[in-house]
């Protein structure tokens, strides 16, 4: 790689994109832990009032500049396009009060400040050194934290009740008054390979970090929790600039919606096929019961299951690199995590900038989950790993030579990025590697479970008609609630109920995130068979998938637009 820094100095766009990137993790270093920027692990960022309204300064000025700089080749015109979509939509979130006053299961202050610490590094004086610092900070990041919640409920911006209680019961099973997983600061701190006075520190330190969190879930559920919304629905006005932030596109929401219900039908009737090659002439509920119950396909104890992951996932690295992908070195390197709470999901973080501290995809296995059946998750190690999201954003990372810093390693479209890995999923069929029916069936079930997200996210926050034709008899006529909701996801997935539980309330609390999936996988779907229409015979895939990726994060609309350039 070429040092982004001599690269792009003499380009206009790159340097206003790449100084952004430099002031922006000043006001926040947090991101800058999440983005691998060494210099910044000792810090907290301010969640006052004050803070927030200094980075929505910054990222307004950032703009401005932006809008007076002009490209010097096609390159940065694609790089000032970015640009220009990511700082316009976030700067509507801000002034829509997201990102102050969004208090929800998947996402806010507390999540970025606990999450940071499973990235950190722990390994010598410095770096136990610069997290005993950050857990110092966190009593007084939470009060800050606390005037900006208070003063936006003040003006009416505030989350729905049934988001505030769920935060207040994660808060408690991260301080061990709950669950199984144990407090997450003390046991944090409890291994660190340092003495004297700095262990001293540390364990003062992870019990003040331990109180903060405490106290705040008391401020929640005292002070903030009655003056939350009663209604988890936004409303169509508040979910449209939403939709808007997590595709970079505008779409037409009814549309989006009907679509939804007929391509859930289509995965339905797809798995009904591939059911009967499990238990011939058995249905889906056969065919679930009988993979459930194989006992080669189900791996007991979360440490066994992340070894299983890590082997899958570094296995399939191999198979993909120089074949259907090109896989730059620094990037064949994954690591599978059992993350340490129990909160629910599976996400993926990106590599350091160096390279250092490698992609990781995690699990926060909810409470109760012992037990984990292969032919679920084997698609879900292709979303994470490759050619997903470890391929796509370790890649992307790596083009220094292609994309600004900016570009490389702080523009994320959900879009974009989760579409590409739901792509990812689908791909590896097409690749032959889900020739075994059931790895076939947890794939489709994975692609039928974020099909009907995009039906009921959409449904509950702008409490649509459920169709009275629907494919399914769910409830003709009725209009979505959450229980619904929820009845609707259990009869659609063949999930542990937990996590089903847990979706459905991260759909609620994060309007517009869940439909990102399929809809961007619908957009790389029609770009791949239009470059097949223009190219014919010559089309090459791999060729495509390269050139696609080296475009770098892109919001929806303008993807559509470079692709069809390729």
């Amino acid at each position: 790689m070429t040092d982004a820094s001599q690269s792009t100095q003499a380009r206009p766009v790159d340097a206003v994109a790449n100084g952004f990137v430099t002031d922006y993790v000043q006001l926040d270093p947090l991101e800058a832990t999440y983005l691998g920027i060494s210099g910044y692990d000792d810090r907290l960022p301010d969640l006052s009032p004050d803070g927030f309204a200094a980075r929505e300064e910054l990222t307004r000025q950032a703009l401005a500049t932006m809008d007076r700089t002009d490209p010097t080749d096609a390159r940065e015109h694609a790089a000032k396009d970015a640009f220009v979509e990511r700082l316009s939509v976030t700067l509507e979130q801000y002034a829509a009060k997201t990102p102050q006053s969004q208090l929800s299961v998947i996402t806010s202050g507390l999540h970025e400040i606990r999450e940071a610490f499973d990235l950190m590094s722990t390994d010598g004086d410095e770096a136990w050194s610069n997290i005993n610092a950050r857990l110092a900070a966190i009593p007084d990041a939470l009060a800050g934290y606390r005037r900006t919640l208070t003063g936006c409920a003040d003006d009416g911006d505030v989350s729905a009740k049934r988001q505030i209680r769920e935060v207040v019961g994660q808060v408690r099973a991260w301080t061990g008054q709950q669950g199984e997983a144990g407090n997450f600061f003390t046991s944090y701190v409890s291994g660190a390979d340092v003495a004297g006075s700095l262990k001293d520190e540390l364990d003062a330190n992870a019990t003040g970090a331990t109180d903060a969190y405490g106290g705040f879930a008391r401020f929640l559920e005292d002070e903030l929790l009655p003056r939350g919304r009663d209604k988890d629905g936004v409303g169509r006005e508040r979910y449209r600039p939403e939709s808007r932030f997590f595709l970079g596109a505008e779409v037409d929401l009814d549309e989006t919606y009907a679509w939804g219900w007929d391509e859930l039908k289509r995965i339905e009737d797809e798995m009904a096929g591939v059911a009967d090659k499990i238990v011939p002439g058995g249905g889906l509920d056969e065919a679930v019961a009988a993979l459930d119950s194989d006992r080669s396909r189900t791996i007991a104890g979360r440490d066994n299951f992340r070894d299983w992951m890590q082997e899958l996932a570094d296995r399939t690295l191999e198979e993909m690199a120089g074949v259907h992908f090109d896989i730059p070195d620094p990037i064949r390197r994954i690591e599978c995590c059992i993350a340490p709470t129990n909160d629910g999901g599976i996400y993926y973080t990106g590599p350091s900038e160096d390279f250092s501290r490698p992609g990781r995809m995690w699990w926060a296995v909810p409470d109760g989950i012992t037990d984990f059946s292969t032919w679920r998750q084997v698609s879900t190690v292709y979303h994470e790993g490759v050619p997903g999201h470890h391929l796509q954003v370790g890649q992307t990372a790596y083009r220094s030579e292609l994309l600004n810093r900016w570009q490389r390693i702080m523009c994320w479209v959900s879009g974009h990025g989760e579409g590409w890995a739901l792509y990812s999923e689908r791909l590896m069929d097409d690749l032959g590697y889900l020739e075994d029916p059931g790895d076939k069936l947890g794939m489709l079930d994975s692609q039928g479970f974020r099909a009907a997200r995009v039906v009921v996210d959409i449904g509950m926050h702008l409490e649509l008609k459920i169709p009275s034709d629907n494919p399914f008899g769910f409830h003709p006529g009725e209009t979505w609630t959450p229980e619904l909701g929820l009845e609707f996801m259990r009869q659609h997935s063949r999930d542990e109920d937990a996590v089903i539980r847990f979706e459905v309330n991260r759909y609620l609390g994060w309007p517009g995130q869940a439909p990102s999936y399929k809809v961007g996988e619908r957009i790389w779907l029609q770009a791949r068979e239009e470059a097949k229409q223009r190219k014919g015979a010559a089309f090459d895939l791999k060729e495509f998938h390269r050139a696609a990726l080296d475009l770098g994060p892109l919001g929806l609309d303008p993807l559509r637009g470079a692709l069809a350039r390729l």
